[in-house]
């Protein structure tokens, strides 16, 4: 409690020395499209910073999103109070809520919550994990079928976490994997798997980026470039099959080994343990695999259907132009229509039963719902200060003079934006044009160089504790966010670094062939020599 209390007084303080140092700093004039002083600066990316620093030093992360929004508030009021508060709260936090794309995703969230707590009411879940305790029977291979799982949904990232946290985490409880690790897996298996899908939300977003080319041909053809993306699913593979860990993670899953799957006393989905009491252990397999399968084909057609298909666009097309939000909306809903008629039919639950399941579905959403708002907010603010501006005239300035490094410093920025934004959709439309613009005249860099892109804008969402992907990550494992955040952080780092030499590789041999072989023998290499290590120390167990 006392902690609590000297946390907020210090989190005060900070807020009334940056208020004051905003009334001599931004001396401002009244015109008639108000543009505030420090737009496009390097003071546009000090928000985000903010609001993620407090968060890994204070492990609380609704008060530190908050205090990011409130700076960015502060920054792009310039001194007048009014003009902060009104920032803050028409145009940070209402104004991501009125977003129709937002308003489709949290009600995407929502309708699974509800089939959520419908499967495991019915004792889909419960009985899925009987099935699956007959035929998983190590750590192992209950990492290994959350990976296939979570490679098998690539349509889009948000579907992916919600559905193979929902279906594996009572699987990999069982095999005493901690939630941190299922995060981690199930962060991983999220965007680095859409960005490498032709046929998903995230290719449908970078084909829309790419000025005067065939954006899906671009997009495959950069596919053996996407080294973060690539690297990350080896590196998974190789920390399971090794059974290697590292950072706070080793210590999250050498607890987990001991029973305790959580090791922080950080519980945001607590109220979700007492479903397990209200399970239908008559329950058949079915009730679980027949909401997901409708879940997955009604959220194709639904995310075609916005992009024309039923109107005469091929399905290519159709992908291209989708609206991931209304789209998974939509589908969503069907699925929980047929999820109801389902149960109801075959008496596993009567109607009310299912009713009540939905506002219980709700509540256990709570905690994304919060996170993520408070994120688009924060992107909010950034915007308005002009972030984005900012990173693409320290690009186009700097360009001509980098050519062959320029993938590896693509990739950087990229990363950095992403993270201090949270979003890897705006990296690509920042960088992407600017790319093509570079590379007009070459082709295959121009490849290398989008990919780079692509991959940056990756790593920085999938380190970023501001990213909605990370975020849903967090809600699908039911797992702490920040415990989430600073276990995988080691990972992504690792990961990281790897890609941004394998692009200095890529930018001087243009070959595919030879990036990709470094890139493999160094991932694999780091994890053989910490398992040495951890051997030599006496630390390592099977």
């Amino acid at each position: 409690m006392r902690n609590s209390k000297k946390l907020f007084r210090i989190m005060t303080m900070c807020l009334m020395i940056v208020m004051m140092m905003s009334v001599t700093v931004f001396a401002e004039g009244e015109a008639t499209e108000y543009v505030p002083k420090l737009y496009s600066t390097v003071w546009a990316l000090v928000p985000p910073v903010v609001a993620i620093t407090l968060a890994l030093i204070t492990k609380e992360v609704y008060s530190s999103l908050f205090v990011g929004i409130a700076v960015g508030g502060i920054f792009y009021g310039g001194g007048n109070f009014e003009r902060t508060i009104t920032h803050v709260l028409n145009d940070g936090l209402i104004g991501v809520l009125s977003d129709p794309y937002n308003v489709g995703i949290l009600i995407f969230l929502v309708i699974l919550g509800a089939m959520v707590s419908l499967m495991n009411r019915a004792g889909g879940s419960a009985a899925f994990g009987r099935w699956a305790g007959q035929h998983i029977k190590t750590r192992v291979g209950a990492q290994i079928t959350t990976i296939i799982l979570g490679c098998l949904i690539f349509i889009d990232d948000y579907f992916n976490c919600l559905t193979v946290g929902s279906v594996m985490r009572p699987i990999t409880d069982k095999h005493n994997v901690s939630r941190a690790k299922l995060a981690y897996l199930i962060d991983s298996t999220a965007a680095p798997i859409c960005i490498i899908a032709p046929i998903s939300s995230w290719a449908a977003a970078v084909t829309g980026f790419v000025p005067g080319e065939d954006g899906l041909s671009v997009f495959v053809q950069a596919i053996p470039f996407n080294f973060y993306a690539l690297f990350t699913i080896l590196m998974m593979l190789g920390l399971v099959l090794l059974k290697v860990d590292y950072g706070p993670m080793k210590l999250h899953e050498d607890n987990a080994k001991k029973g305790d799957i959580f090791t922080t006393g950080a519980r945001p989905y607590a109220y979700n343990e007492d479903d397990g009491k209200k399970e239908n252990t008559k329950g058949h397999v079915l009730d679980l695999l027949i909401p997901i399968f409708s879940l997955i084909v009604f959220c194709v057609i639904g995310m075609i259907y916005t992009g024309g298909f039923f109107s005469g666009e091929s399905i290519v097309t159709a992908f291209s132009n989708a609206d991931a939000s209304v789209g998974l909306a939509l589908g969503s809903f069907f699925a929980l229509v047929v999820t109801i008629l389902l149960y109801v039919l075959r008496k596993a639950l009567t109607f009310k039963e299912c009713m009540d399941c939905i506002p219980e579905g709700f509540k256990s959403m709570v905690p994304a719902i919060m996170i993520l708002t408070f994120a688009w907010a924060l992107k909010a603010m950034t915007d308005s200060l002009g972030a984005a501006p900012f990173v693409e005239g320290i690009m186009k300035g700097n360009a001509e003079a980098l050519m062959n490094f320029l993938p590896a410093v693509i990739f950087l920025v990229g990363c950095f934006l992403a993270f201090a934004t949270g979003t890897s959709w705006g990296t690509f439309g920042i960088l992407i044009p600017i790319v093509v613009g570079v590379f007009a005249n070459d082709h295959q860099m121009m490849i290398i160089a989008i990919s780079a892109c692509m991959a940056g804008a990756v790593c920085g969402d999938h380190c970023s504790p501001i990213s909605d992907t990370t975020i849903m990550a967090s809600a699908g494992s039911q797992s702490d966010h920040v415990n989430h955040v600073s276990t995988q952080l080691p990972y992504a780092m690792t990961v990281a670094a790897i890609s941004c030499i394998t692009y200095v590789i890529a930018g001087f041999t243009k070959s595919a062939v030879i990036s990709l072989g470094f890139g493999v023998i160094a991932v694999l290499g780091t994890l053989a020599f910490i398992r040495s290590r951890e051997k030599a120390n006496g630390t390592y167990v099977e």
